[in-house]
């Protein structure tokens, strides 16, 4: 049984690392989180340690440490900019870390965190959870197949996510640039994920449009070019998925 914390508890998430910690036959000792909306926890490990303030959490690792009882992971679903030092403070408390996408925000703090990686010994490991699904499973067979016979083709692909939001994004850490990222952070990184998993390495990263509220752009990758539109304003919604009522829309 492997022995768990997490960081971000009160956070949208969170509830999946808790349940995925539990269905595993692992165990969370404790978990942190400036607000205390943590109701949930009852529902997976009510009898994990809980705090809102970071060094009594930190405190409580330490504790456990002097006492011989080894931290073995570190989920993290904290907001984007605290993904970083949240990182490392797993690592230098003897665990590995498992941390909701993106990693970071700024690429020079991936070789920070890979010094400490190797001062440690421990691992960051991130979320990829589109690889796993049955359909993006069956389109990389299909994609390598018509690569296999074709190994100089390119795909033409136009990615649409529209997902609208309402105005508590942005007085939320999410609607503001420095704390999330952007939108392409925000609701885009898993699908760059799975397109990179399809079609390789990204070669070009072109932004054609981004502000508040929606972002455009193309993707080059080693077998594909890749047009993106993603945006939480409900305006965008075709006429047909408005009518239905719906908010969100993918193509």
């Amino acid at each position: 049984m492997q022995r768990f914390a997490l960081v971000g508890a009160a956070g949208y998430i969170a509830p999946r690392h808790l349940q995925a910690i539990r269905d595993t036959g692992n165990t969370l000792i404790v978990a942190y989180d400036i607000n205390d909306s943590v109701g949930i926890m009852d529902s997976f490990f009510p009898d994990a340690a809980f705090f809102t303030v970071a060094e009594k959490f930190e405190s409580f690792l330490d504790a456990e440490a002097v006492a011989g009882r080894k931290l073995d992971y570190v989920s993290i679903c904290s907001p984007n900019d605290l993904h970083a030092p949240h990182m490392r403070t797993a690592l230098r408390h003897g665990a590995d870390a498992i941390c909701e996408k993106p990693l970071v925000l700024d690429a020079a703090d991936l070789d920070a965190l890979r010094i400490v990686e190797r001062e440690t010994g421990k691992r960051i490991y991130t979320i990829l959870q589109l690889r796993l699904h049955d359909s993006v499973l069956a389109l990389k067979a299909k994609i390598d197949a018509e690569l296999a016979a074709d190994p100089g083709k390119r795909f033409a692909v136009d990615l649409t996510y529209l997902t609208s939001r309402g105005a508590w994004y942005f007085t939320s850490w999410k609607g503001d640039l420095r704390r999330s990222g952007g939108i392409a952070t925000n609701i885009g990184i898993h699908f760059f994920d799975m397109l990179s998993f399809l079609f390789g390495g990204v070669v070009e990263n072109r932004v054609h449009a981004s502000n508040d509220d929606a972002a455009a752009g193309v993707l080059s990758f080693h077998n594909a070019d890749v047009r993106w539109f993603l945006s939480i304003n409900e305006t965008y919604l075709p006429d047909a998925a408005r009518a239905a009522g719906k908010r969100t829309y993918r193509s």
